[in-house]
């Protein structure tokens, strides 16, 4: 949730232009309805469905190398969050309910014509992985959450981590704030250009400034204000205790993101009946599945084909 940039210290097997160019000519596109509402998808590969949801500031091309990767064994598919590239972007903060991101993923699910999907989620993607598990455990086969703690452990660091409260200082601006302000992103405006500026290749930046050319920094701060939760510790994203988990479940934390503490990781294994894997990254920031794709990826892909029925 937090602009943070890419460590370019990090070997990848593919390059990210070389991944980039592969995976643009590769997918398949599609729009998937909830209630009126068009939700963008790109898909590639067969196999059990895989759906990958991004987070802020982002798009469906965050996953370019985890969807590389897993096409050999599944159909994995990454939507456009609403408000974002592609994707409808009604008016409205109330439009942007934790209940409504939690249908979008539900609809993309029937629209393809499955009952379940191993979910995946990074950051806002996250959030809404958590709560998709919670609200429809039926439709969840695996877990995979990319920095983004379980709701009580998040919550449980806003009301007495300090570092974490200060951490998340950037999200009570957003709450408090509006996209026209020319300080709001970080000490200065929101445009395609500033929201992009956590992307170091140039090509892949010059995709992230399309995408956001078609967004709605609107609906983008609409995901803090109506979700995030207060600190008070009597909430958590989305509001209301989390109920127990039962399903296989994979974490990654990059830990040097300055946006979410890794302590927010603590006791995870309570809060799930189900096989639990934590996978810590050092050196690799925020955006992880970009930071250290290839230990993503190949962990992933693995921890995946171990877990087939």
């Amino acid at each position: 949730m937090k602009f943070a940039p890419a460590l370019a210290s990090l070997v990848f097997v593919l390059t990210a232009g070389n991944a980039a160019a592969d995976i643009r000519d590769e997918v398949e596109h599609g729009f998937a309805d909830n209630d009126g509402v068009s939700i963008h998808y790109a898909a590639i590969g067969e196999g059990p469905l895989v759906v990958m949801i991004h987070g802020f500031p982002d798009f469906w091309y965050s996953w370019r190398h985890q969807m590389e990767g897993l096409a050999d064994d599944f159909r994995v598919v990454a939507i456009d969050q609403r408000g974002y590239n592609r994707s409808g972007a009604p008016e409205g903060q109330e439009n942007y309910d934790m209940s409504l991101l939690v249908g979008d993923v539900a609809a993309v699910i029937r629209h393809l014509g499955h009952d379940s999907a191993t979910i995946v989620g990074h950051d806002w993607g996250g959030a809404v992985t958590w709560q998709f598990a919670f609200a429809l455990p039926q439709m969840v086969d695996r877990l995979i959450v990319l920095n983004l703690p379980h709701p009580n452990g998040l919550g449980r660091e806003l009301a007495g981590n300090e570092e974490q409260q200060q951490n998340s200082g950037y999200a009570r601006a957003f709450q408090a704030g509006s996209a026209s302000d020319p300080d709001i992103f970080f000490g200065g405006p929101m445009t395609p250009e500033t929201i992009s500026g956590w992307v170091t290749d140039p090509e892949d930046r010059a995709h992230y400034v399309e995408a956001f050319g078609r967004s709605d920094f609107d609906a983008m701060l609409a995901y803090y204000k109506q979700n995030y939760p207060s600190g008070d510790g009597g909430d958590s994203i989305a509001g209301g205790a989390a109920p127990q988990l039962d399903v296989p479940l994979l974490l990654f934390h990059g830990l040097e993101d300055t946006a979410l503490h890794s302590n927010g990781l603590n006791n995870t294994w309570d809060w799930n009946d189900g096989d639990t894997t934590i996978v810590a990254v050092p050196g690799a920031g925020h955006f992880v599945q970009q930071d250290a794709s290839d230990l993503v990826t190949e962990t992933m892909r693995w921890w995946l084909l171990a877990r087939q029925n």
